[in-house]
């Protein structure tokens, strides 16, 4: 007979520190959006050292409660375990969806380029003209997140969209399009380079970033996208989540 017993695991003391710091979220010490002390302080008041405050740190990072910016220091986000709205299979902007800061400000740019071989593949047009647009997201004036958009021109006469309409073209990617679209698919990956059009531009934690690339189509043109996005969302911004069930 086997009478081998498990080990008993001692409880590692930053669970305990990360178990009362979640406490104290919950209990309203630290509200949602509110900067927590520096570490120093947090860590003596706490009574432990700071290596195993950060242990603690990070496993709020990791949960989504807690965003550190670097230089800066650590936020208190919103518990992300009741949004039932962060799904990226829900058909709705996944910038909103997936990146946990509330924007102040969104820049819209566009520019006319001619057809290449890439815009070809992603419209799966032809396409003389094709016009690219990019969206800058700011929190603070800070540069938080980025998208690159190709539509093809005929979309654009299409739809009567009217690029020089900076309100109106914001609300169309931003909203619009997701009601006019009945389908879609988005790709993930990983990436350390961002390329803006505007070199003085700098976007926050752009060496380590999630890409999602999205394709929308509508039942007008069911076989054309209805556009082609690039959202890019540093890693240190995001709460990308997918449901999972047997089917």
């Amino acid at each position: 007979m086997n009478t081998h017993k498990l080990d008993k695991l001692k409880r590692p003391l930053y669970i305990n520190v990360y178990d009362e710091l979640l406490l104290q979220i919950h209990k309203g010490e630290y509200l949602v959006g509110s900067q927590l002390p520096s570490e120093p302080d947090l860590a003596k008041k706490l009574g432990v050292s700071r290596a195993t405050l950060r242990q603690a740190l990070v496993l709020l990072q990791d949960d989504g409660l807690v965003r550190n910016v670097r230089g800066k220091g650590n936020f208190v986000l919103e518990s992300s375990f009741n949004q039932e709205d962060t799904q990226l299979e829900k058909l709705s902007n996944p910038m909103h969806k997936c990146h946990i800061s509330a924007f102040d400000q969104v820049d819209l740019h566009y520019r006319l380029d001619p057809q290449t071989e890439h815009t070809k593949q992603v419209l799966r047009r032809e396409s003389a003209t094709v016009v690219a647009l990019e969206r800058l997201y700011r929190v603070g004036g800070e540069l938080h997140a980025y998208a690159f958009t190709f539509m093809s021109m005929q979309t654009v006469e299409r739809l009567s969209l009217d690029l020089d309409s900076k309100e109106r073209m914001l609300d169309f990617l931003e909203n619009q399009a997701y009601v006019d679209a009945n389908h879609g698919n988005i790709e993930i990956k990983y990436t350390h380079t961002v390329n803006l059009a505007d070199r003085k531009d700098k976007l926050m934690g752009q060496n380590e970033c999630f890409l999602l690339l999205e394709t929308l189509y509508d039942k007008t043109e069911p076989d054309y996208p209805l556009m082609y996005n690039k959202f890019y969302i540093p890693q240190q911004f995001s709460n990308l989540k997918l449901n999972m069930s047997k089917g």
